[in-house]
């Protein structure tokens, strides 16, 4: 089978436009073959066009980066997965004395630790960021008792990175590069903006709501401290080396063992189920989000930040992977678009699409839903509207002025536990999920949990 580069080109150029993205780049492998197209601009202000070798910000797909260092340290012996993090960060603290004494790296990979973790803090350009920001955490509170749910913890891979630090005695940008992005032979790729400089690189871009107006943000990237929860930037061809890593075992193109067999597998099998199963995947691993598509295993993982959206998937049985890298517009419209057609033809996997209301309501006591749900960075309330209930999402802290006001989403019900959600101008519906822990109740929504704080808005 050929990868039919052209024509994926074309696909590619229609779809951004129709789903209103700036800028994409995608990358596909199947088996050694590999194809790479570009659409668009990286930038609206200069209209520099976006190419297969244009450099974007791959947000959250960061994780799996630092997830593999921290197996490679695993593999020599120098970590225990479930060994207490204060075993090897003494200074390790959160406000939560169980979670303090409690939390491993096993939960820090898999999201179960229970740290409300959405703390974005600039710490300084400096070597010692992460240090920093490791002492800075002791005031954080529990967003959910240790290990009992799955909720997303930027804070985790922060810490995770600093172990990286602190174990090999280099920072987490250096090791990154040291011990992976070199080996893989990926020149472009890096954690740092004067590094970008070098590349074209992509700027990101809010579409304002109700309009065709995108805004460039107003900051590049995130703050250096967040480094190994999400600030590689490479070229969406450079993701699929990562991906090609992990299908082969560990071992580079070259013969280069990088990863035990062991390691790659334990970092593949579930931890914990996510509360909404149809918007990312079914479980998470160590580092990688674990579903299936008709009927067979899939691993990936997707990334968003500052106006740029980024995903990566690999059908293991298939030696098929995907990655795309897009600033603006409906990203994840498009990567369902793009990808459900790719993945079906290379792999002949069909993709799962997401979930829509009943055509009939269903009638729910608005009571177990309405309520202000907060936690770090975010404030959530759902509430009464014209036509049954509505999600207000607020950002809240450092990132507050970054990402601009959003109208309201719609709420429909698919079942008493899950709701489904819809702001103006997208086209697929995202999962709400509502549930009870130790007498509180949650909602699940962005791959977080929320503790409802007040059943008032």
């Amino acid at each position: 089978m050929t990868l039919e580069s052209e024509r994926w080109q074309e696909r590619l150029t229609r779809l951004a436009a129709e789903h209103r993205v700036v800028g994409a780049s995608l990358a596909f492998r199947l088996g050694q073959e590999v194809g790479a197209v570009a659409a668009g601009v990286l930038n609206v202000r200069t209209g520099q066009p976006a190419t297969p070798a244009s450099l974007f910000q791959v947000g959250s797909i960061t994780k799996v980066w630092t997830a593999t260092l921290v197996m490679q340290l695993a593999d020599e012996g120098l970590l225990e997965l479930d060994t207490p993090v204060r075993e090897y960060l003494p200074e390790f603290r959160v406000a939560d004395p169980v979670l303090t004494e409690g939390v491993t790296p096993r939960h820090l990979l898999a999201h179960t630790s229970g740290i409300d973790g959405d703390l974005f803090l600039d710490t300084g350009r400096g070597d010692d960021c992460l240090a920093r920001y490791v002492a800075a955490m002791s005031d954080l509170r529990a967003n959910h008792p240790l290990g009992a749910t799955m909720s997303y913890c930027n804070a985790g891979y922060i810490v995770l990175g600093r172990l990286v630090e602190v174990l090999r005695g280099r920072v987490w940008d250096d090791v990154l590069r040291e011990q992976l992005l070199r080996p893989l032979g990926l020149h472009s790729a890096g954690t740092l903006p004067e590094e970008a400089l070098l590349h074209g690189a992509a700027v990101g871009h809010h579409l304002l709501p109700d309009t065709d107006k995108q805004l460039v943000t107003p900051e590049w990237g995130l703050f250096r401290s967040c480094g190994p929860a999400g600030l590689v930037h490479s070229t969406a061809s450079d993701q699929l080396a990562l991906t090609e890593l992990h299908r082969a075992g560990g071992v580079t193109s070259d013969g280069a063992r990088l990863l035990s067999a062991v390691s790659v597998d334990a970092m593949q099998e579930p931890q914990v189920g996510i509360p909404d199963p149809y918007s990312m995947g079914s479980h998470w691993g160590l580092g990688w989000i674990l579903s299936r598509w008709d009927g067979r295993r899939v691993i990936g993982h997707d990334g968003a930040t500052l106006g740029q959206a980024a995903f990566l998937w690999l059908v293991p049985d298939s030696d098929v992977s995907v990655s795309l890298c897009t600033t603006g517009g409906n990203a994840a419209d498009l990567f369902e678009a793009l990808a459900g057609e790719l993945l079906g033809e290379l792999a002949g996997i069909v993709m799962p699409s997401r979930p829509v209301p009943p055509d009939k309501q269903l009638d729910v006591d608005p009571a177990r839903y309405v309520g202000r749900y907060a936690r770090e960075g975010a404030e959530l309330v759902v509430s009464p509207s014209d036509d049954g209930l509505q999600l207000s999402v607020r950002t809240t802290g450092p990132l507050a002025n970054s990402r601009p006001a959003m109208p309201p989403r719609q709420l429909r019900a698919l079942s008493e536990e899950i709701l489904l959600s819809r702001a103006p101008g997208e086209r697929s519906w995202t999962p709400v999920a509502f549930f009870d822990l130790d007498g509180e109740r949650y909602l699940h929504f962005g791959a977080r949990a929320t503790r409802r704080v007040s059943p008032q808005v």
